[in-house]
């Protein structure tokens, strides 16, 4: 068998770490965890997008942009809508 990491397949599929290609899959990949982070959150605190608009003081259509990662989200409103869910968000800098 040959057998490769993930590290390796991700260089062939979208090169090396730094290249264009490969920072935007990275970023894609971020927005992507972030948007689904804060769906399984907010489907687990029971709430709708309107719902937890209406709490933090946006719109639905905001929240939705975001969950499908359509929007880019300042970290100000991630606290806002973390805390509107009563979570607190962590931040770590690598």
């Amino acid at each position: 068998m040959n057998c490769q990491t993930l590290d390796e397949l991700l260089d062939v599929e979208y090169g090396k770490p730094g290249t264009p290609e490969r920072d935007e899959f990275d970023k894609e990949t971020q927005t992507f965890c972030l948007a689904e982070t804060l769906k399984e959150e907010r489907l687990r605190a029971g709430l709708t997008q309107a719902q937890l608009a209406e709490r933090i003081g946006t719109k639905k259509t905001y929240i939705s942009r975001i969950e499908n990662g359509k929007a880019d989200v300042q970290l100000s409103t991630l606290f806002r809508i973390f805390e509107g869910l009563g979570k607190r968000v962590a931040l770590t800098i690598l």
